[in-house]
């Protein structure tokens, strides 16, 4: 007598099934908006709700994760989380209020971050989009930040798409997302 293998159909618990949406959702998503301040909710997060109205992103407060400075090394550092899901996404909006007349010390250790671990053109085919605000910055400051994230975009492969500091300037910067 030949006894037959019964194959047993897998069941996946709903929760599971959620988890797995949200992985392959992580995998294939087109915006993320990083945020560089350390208020979740004020107005830089404010700018970036207006240039995203209406689309699906994802936003990664830098508040919440450990990134340590360039050259310290520890467990728990989560620079890699970061690249990761900034490698994941198409679309990656980086903002920062003023401070010290120059991007938050929050935004200014991600891209310093990158320099030894991520190599030149490692995220190529990505557009970069700069949100830069301020109580009253000044013209150069605004430059200044600008020099620095469209350089940072260019060595790492990715297609500078510009700044906006204003809700004005965000309507401009909507066309081209």
């Amino acid at each position: 007598m030949i006894k037959q293998a019964h194959k047993k159909q897998k069941t996946f618990h709903p929760a599971c099934l959620e988890a797995q949406r949200v992985h392959r959702k992580e995998r294939n998503m087109d915006i993320l908006f990083i945020n560089g301040s350390p208020n979740k909710s004020g107005n830089t997060a404010a700018l970036a709700q207006e240039l995203l109205k209406g689309k699906e992103f994802e936003t990664l407060n830098l508040v919440d994760y450990k990134l340590y400075t360039y050259g310290q090394d520890f467990a728990d550092d989560q620079f890699q989380e970061i690249l990761n899901k900034m490698k994941a996404a198409n679309k990656i909006v980086i903002g920062s209020p003023v401070y010290w007349h120059n991007m938050s010390g929050a935004v200014r250790t991600l891209l310093d971050r990158f320099y030894g671990p991520v190599s030149q053109g490692e995220l190529k085919g990505k557009s970069l989009y700069f949100l830069f605000q301020g109580a009253a910055p000044t013209k150069q400051m605004l430059e200044f930040g600008e020099y620095t994230m469209s350089r940072f975009a260019a060595l790492y492969g990715m297609t500078y798409i510009g700044m906006a500091n204003s809700m004005a300037d965000v309507e401009k910067l909507k066309k081209q997302l």
